[in-house]
C-alpha cells in the first residue's frame, strides 16, 4: 500500500499535529471579539491572519449565517454513594424529562442499578440502568431545574482549572436559547451583539438551528481504521424556517455560512437523503475526507484537538493538507487553541461541495 495519504485510506494518525500545551487557552479573552481569526481559502490553501471582527468583511450581502442556539446546562455535580460514602462525579449527557437523565458517572468502583447517590442541595439520584457507556439516573426532583441551581459548567477536560462563576456567561453564546448541551458550540463564543449588528448591516441574514452538543464530542477516536469508528449520537432540530432561509439564500446567489462544526453536522444530517428538509431527531453523522457537502459553503470554526472527528470534518471541507498546514502556521504564530481559543474562517477545497 502506498504511503501517500492521497492514494490510500486515511487513518487516525493522518490527522495528528504537535501542539505545545501552553497554546491551549485556559481562559476566554477579555472580550468575546478579542480573539484572532485565521482565514483559509480551501481552493488554494492561502492564509490570512486577521482579527475576529474582520469576519464581517469576509461575509457578503445575501449570505446567510446559521447558528446553533443550544444552551449549555450546568451539568456537573459531585456527590457520595449512600452507604459507602464513595465520591462520585456526575456529568449529564442528556435530560430525558422529569427527573430522568443519562450521564457519565466517575467513581472508584463503578455504579450498579439501585445505587443511590447523595447530591448537593439534599437531592438523591438513583441508578436505574446503563445505556452503552452511560449511566441512567432517576433524580428525586425535576432534573433541569436542579442542575441549573446546583450544577457547575462542564468545562472541557483540557481546561485545567475548576469552573468559575464567570464561565456561566462566557461558556455560552449570546444567542443561547434551547437548554440541553453539555459542551458549548465554541465557534459562537466569539460573537457579541455589536458584531452581529455589523454583520446584519452588511445585508447578511441569520438563521438558527439546535444541536445539543454531548460530552462525546471530547471522546478520542480509539480505532486506527476510521471506517470502524462509531460516532456518538446528538439530538438535532433543523426547523422549517431555517430550511426556508437557506432556500432563499440559494435563490439570491448567497452562501450558507455555518457557525461551527455542530451547524455543519446538523445541516448535513438534514440533507442526508439528498435535498435539505426539516429534521428533528438523533444523528451519528461522521464527516471525514471524501465526504461531499450538500449545504454548507463556508465555515467559522475553532481549532480542534489532534486526531479528533472535528478536525477530520474541517479537513473534509478544506482539504487535509491545507488544514494541517494552516494548523502548523497557527502554532508557529502562537494562536490560542480549543474552546476558549481563536478561530478560523474556512472556504471549501475544490470538489468538497456536491455539484448537485
Amino acid at each position: 500500500m502506498s504511503d501517500d495519504p492521497a492514494r490510500r485510506r486515511l487513518t487516525r494518525a493522518d490527522f495528528h499535529f504537535d501542539l505545545p500545551a501552553e497554546l491551549i487557552a485556559q481562559q476566554p479573552p477579555a472580550r468575546r471579539t478579542a480573539s484572532r481569526l485565521l482565514a483559509l481559502a480551501g481552493h488554494d490553501g492561502s492564509l490570512r491572519d486577521l482579527a475576529f471582527p474582520d469576519l464581517a468583511g469576509l461575509l457578503e450581502p445575501g449570505d446567510l449565517i446559521v447558528r446553533n442556539n443550544t444552551r449549555v446546562l450546568p451539568a456537573r455535580v459531585h456527590g457520595q454513594k449512600e452507604g459507602t460514602g464513595g465520591a462520585v462525579e456526575v456529568l449529564v449527557e442528556r435530560l430525558l424529562g422529569g427527573g430522568r437523565f443519562t450521564g457519565q458517572a466517575r467513581s472508584s468502583k463503578g455504579m450498579r442499578p439501585g445505587q443511590r447517590v447523595a447530591l448537593p442541595g439534599g437531592a438523591v439520584a438513583t441508578v436505574t440502568g446503563k445505556l452503552e457507556d452511560l449511566v441512567e439516573f432517576e433524580l428525586d426532583r425535576p432534573a433541569l431545574a436542579y442542575f441549573e441551581a446546583h450544577g457547575d459548567m462542564p468545562l472541557p477536560p483540557y481546561i485545567d482549572r475548576p469552573a468559575a462563576s464567570s464561565d456561566r456567561e462566557r461558556y455560552q453564546t449570546v444567542w443561547a436559547r434551547e437548554t440541553g448541551a453539555v459542551a458549548a458550540p465554541t465557534a459562537g463564543l466569539h460573537f457579541d451583539d455589536a458584531l452581529l449588528g455589523a454583520i446584519a448591516a452588511r445585508g447578511v441574514a441569520i438563521a438558527d438551528l439546535t444541536l445539543h452538543v454531548g460530552a462525546g464530542t471530547f471522546q478520542p477516536v480509539r480505532v486506527v481504521d476510521l471506517d470502524t469508528h462509531r460516532m456518538h449520537a446528538e439530538w438535532i432540530n433543523v426547523p422549517p424556517a431555517t430550511v426556508a432561509a437557506i432556500a432563499a439564500t440559494r435563490s439570491r446567489g448567497g452562501r450558507v455560512v455555518a457557525i461551527g462544526t455542530t451547524v455543519v453536522r446538523a445541516l448535513e444530517s438534514a440533507a442526508a437523503a439528498g435535498a435539505l428538509a426539516p429534521f428533528e431527531g438523533e444523528s451519528r453523522i461522521f464527516i471525514r475526507p471524501g465526504y461531499r457537502f450538500r449545504v454548507v459553503d463556508a465555515l467559522v470554526t475553532n481549532f480542534h484537538l489532534p486526531e479528533s472527528t472535528l478536525l477530520m470534518l474541517v479537513c473534509a471541507f478544506a482539504g487535509r493538507e491545507a488544514v494541517l498546514a494552516a494548523y502548523a502556521h497557527a502554532v508557529q504564530a502562537r494562536y490560542r487553541f480549543f474552546s476558549y481559543g481563536d478561530a478560523m474562517f474556512v472556504t471549501p477545497a475544490s470538489g468538497a461541495r456536491d455539484a448537485t
